[in-house]
């Protein structure tokens, strides 16, 4: 799959348009399914990346926050976008951030009380009535695909009053409870809590409306499947109702994975898995972690310890592997850009071996430029090239990842893996080296007996011929992989 957007995608309305022409070439490619961020109404109007999302019904068709089309594009075409995918072969996977709303239309008289914000199960205040912006009744929209209005017994927690300079998180005193929701993390104590007018999953009328929404959702745009955005901060009951809902309504299996962002912390993620009954896949945060890691040391790094800790090692059918999100790219929150050097190793070991989902990050096809604030304040230029390889790997994983996998994680600094190939598909043979240039002899099968082999990404020159067992000697340069096809 792919992300087919960064955090500074431009906001002049024409991704939708973008993707739309670009689809086919995707697809050729090998690309299977696309990702595309929010397509609703975020509070930043025109600007708005989509995750402050203002109002969920609106994909580009109504004048609300100042503007009639989203930064991608309008409704119109969303949708054409879509059917572009889709008649291209590959499937669409839309963003779902259920996990708050931002930018109310209205304030209300509300009882909250404050929690201490490194640990949110305290409270530092008696019950107070304030003014928050807790209702949503999208005037723009005039009624028109729902007439739900959110009011604040739809909300667990605000960090803004209107009324008073007091900055902070307060809960909202409502008849679902005075405090929050029960989720996995335990990190500041309770982590229900992200951003905006916090969602009240206890309220049944909310789930009720995301069940209409989904609905509504499902037959505006016929989508494939759901990124479920920080699912970390969303009691887990509410997607295993939800999925359901979904899947029974539609008659289909939806793919959905969710972003559980805890790098290095893989019993979380099993925790989230086992709450969710293996519902919806996770993006692969521990895996991201080790390759962040292994790009920083080095040849100081061990490489036979790559996939140690991560979740496509523990659980393979539900791990979606990344090498960068729009969270990790540089200048953004959870910034751990995998450097440069390490990114085709990286790739070839998501692309190329029989376990997992890879994503594929836009930047890394495309690249990027951009200017934002770093963490001084001040204006940072970043540029971001194209992988060197990607485009040559990705066609790889469709034409010679299949059949039996044989490893040789033997050496600190030089890794390598064959995998055989089947009835439709020749093999290939993968080294890999964080330090001088390696070589691994490895099997590969009798059936290349006498075959010859060339390293598709051009790093080695020479040829290797297998030996009429089925193994040979294959090599790759320093710091470096190479991918080795058969020649004829």
């Amino acid at each position: 799959m792919m992300q087919y957007f960064h955090w500074y995608t431009p906001e002049d309305g024409s991704l939708w348009n973008t993707v739309k022409k670009e689809a086919p070439k995707l697809a050729a490619l090998g690309i299977n399914a696309i990702w595309l961020p929010p397509a609703y109404k975020g509070a930043d109007g025109a600007s708005s990346r989509g995750y402050d999302v203002y109002d969920l019904y609106d994909l580009g068709e109504f004048d609300q926050k100042g503007t009639v089309r989203t930064r991608y594009g309008t409704r119109e075409e969303f949708e054409a976008a879509v059917k572009a995918i889709q008649e291209s072969g590959m499937q669409v996977y839309v963003d779902v951030v259920a996990n708050h709303l931002m930018g109310g239309d209205e304030t209300e008289k509300v009882t909250v009380r404050k929690v201490d914000a490194e640990n949110r199960n305290e409270f530092i205040s008696e019950p107070m009535e304030v003014e928050a912006y807790t209702r949503f009744t999208y005037p723009g929209r005039k009624g028109a695909h729902s007439d739900f209005v959110w009011d604040h017994q739809c909300f667990t927690g605000i960090d803004h009053v209107s009324n008073s300079d007091e900055e902070g998180i307060f809960t909202i005193q409502n008849e679902y409870g005075e405090g929050w929701e029960e989720v996995i993390d335990t990190e500041k104590g309770n982590y229900d809590y992200l951003m905006g007018a916090d969602i009240e999953f206890r309220n049944p009328a909310v789930r009720e409306e995301f069940r209409r929404w989904g609905e509504w959702y499902y037959n505006a745009v016929k989508f494939d499947g759901f990124r479920l955005d920080a699912v970390k901060h969303i009691t887990p009951s509410f997607f295993n109702e939800w999925l359901d809902q979904m899947r029974q309504y539609t008659g289909r299996e939806l793919f959905a994975v969710g972003e559980y962002w805890a790098p290095g912390q893989l019993d979380l993620l099993l925790k989230y898995i086992e709450a969710t009954e293996g519902k919806m896949s996770l993006f692969d945060a521990s895996l991201h972690h080790n390759f962040y890691d292994a790009s920083l040391k080095g040849k100081d790094y061990d490489l036979t310890t790559i996939f140690d800790g991560s979740l496509v090692q523990a659980k393979p059918f539900l791990a979606v592997t990344v090498i960068g999100n729009h969270d990790t790219q540089p200048l953004q929150a959870l910034e751990a850009p995998v450097d440069y050097w390490f990114k085709p190793i990286a790739y070839a070991l998501i692309l190329l071996r029989e376990h997992g989902y890879p994503c594929v990050f836009y930047p890394d096809l495309y690249g990027a430029k951009y200017t934002d604030k770093n963490g001084e304040g001040e204006d940072t230029e970043i540029e971001l090239v194209p992988v060197e390889g990607l485009e040559l790997l990705i066609p790889a994983r469709d034409q010679h990842a299949y059949g039996v996998q044989r490893d040789y994680f033997d050496h600190a600094n030089c890794i390598g893996w064959t995998r055989e190939g089947d009835e439709e598909h020749t093999g290939c043979a993968v080294v890999i080296s964080n330090g001088e240039e390696g070589n691994k002899h490895m099997e590969i099968g009798k059936r290349y007996a006498g075959k010859r082999f060339k390293d598709i990404l051009g790093k080695r020159q020479e040829e290797i011929v297998v030996d009429e067992e089925g193994w040979a000697e294959f090599l790759c340069a320093a710091g470096s992989v190479s991918v080795w096809t058969l020649a004829e």
